[in-house]
């Protein structure tokens, strides 16, 4: 009760009186973030090439982890299972592209956001038919992933670091690294960014539209398939991660819709502010579960001040 009174009246001071207990939450706070993050650059690279918000990548990350676990279920070796979900996931983009994109062509964006409201229906439908609705276990050990923990005493307390947090974290920075070394260096790449920066220029170059939205949805494919075996290590797998996803919204509206670097830096600054408030002023102060709703909030603010998010491009229209 007496720490309770102490936050409630000066959460710094509890802050400072406790460091070990202020790492910890910076840890999962920043945990958070990264997944946070993943889900939102998957958003920004189809944005960025097609000007398409992909509602579908929270039902994305869900399909690509339960392909991933159901092939293991029927015998299938771990890493195969990963190379089969990869391949399923490239089918999902051409047939995304050939079905649903191609046929939109020069239709207005309101157009498309429906269509990929549609592939999510049909991904929720399609997915409960195959794997069905109950909580499937991620298969984190056959994976290699390790499940332990180390055990650290910074200023004379405790920290606990789930080994499986920190090959998150890893995992995360590589695939970021190996996104922008492609996005800067490969051929392919530059194309992405070319459509990305003048649609009409890029096409009149010979830059194949179909070919890009393909590879553009593949990578997001890629990106879901990584976030989903994060999240599914730390909650299981089933339909109610696709409501974690929503999280990607106010990491957008933070960071901007156009700006990886923005995705990034949005998603770990709101998974460590959420934890931090719901910590030390949600719980005493608020009676907790400010989660649910303090990146929105949050986002919100920002966009009262500045619109375009932190890191987007400021759009002037000249009448």
């Amino acid at each position: 009760m007496e720490l309770l009174k102490d936050i409630t009246v000066n959460p710094f001071a509890d802050m400072i009186g406790a460091p070990d207990f202020l790492l910890q939450v910076l840890w999962e706070g920043l945990v958070s973030g990264v997944l946070y993050a993943l889900i939102a650059l998957g958003l920004v690279i189809i944005f960025r090439s097609s000007r398409i918000f992909n509602f579908a990548q929270g039902i994305m990350v869900v399909f690509a982890a339960l392909t991933l676990v159901g092939l293991h279920e029927l015998g299938v070796p771990a890493w195969v299972s990963v190379a089969l979900t990869l391949a399923v996931m490239l089918g999902l983009a051409f047939s995304i592209e050939r079905i649903v994109l191609r046929p939109l062509v020069g239709q207005p964006d309101i157009i498309l956001f429906m269509a990929t409201i549609g592939i999510t229906l049909f991904l929720i439908g399609f997915g409960e038919l195959i794997f069905g609705g109950e909580n499937k276990v991620m298969i984190t050990e056959q994976l290699g992933i390790p499940t332990g923990s180390y055990a650290l005493e910074p200023f004379g307390g405790f920290l606990l670091l789930e080994q499986k947090d920190i090959t998150v974290v890893v995992a995360a920075a590589l695939l970021v690294v190996g996104l922008l070394a492609f996005l800067n260096y490969s051929r392919m790449g530059r194309a992405i960014r070319a459509l990305g920066d003048d649609h009409q220029a890029a096409l009149s170059v010979g830059i194949s539209l179909q070919t890009i939205w393909v590879l553009v949805w593949f990578i997001a494919g890629v990106i879901a398939l990584v976030t989903g075996i994060a999240w599914g290590s730390r909650a299981g797998v089933s339909f109610a991660l696709e409501v974690i996803a929503y999280k990607a919204l106010p990491v957008l509206m933070l960071g901007g819709l156009e700006s990886i670097s923005g995705a990034i830096i949005g998603g770990l600054a709101i998974g460590l502010l959420e934890k931090l408030f719901e910590i030390y002023w949600g719980q005493p102060l608020l009676g907790g579960n400010t989660e649910t709703w303090f990146a929105f909030v949050l986002a919100l603010i920002v966009l009262l001040f500045r619109p375009q998010g932190l890191f987007g491009e400021k759009i002037i229209e000249r009448v």
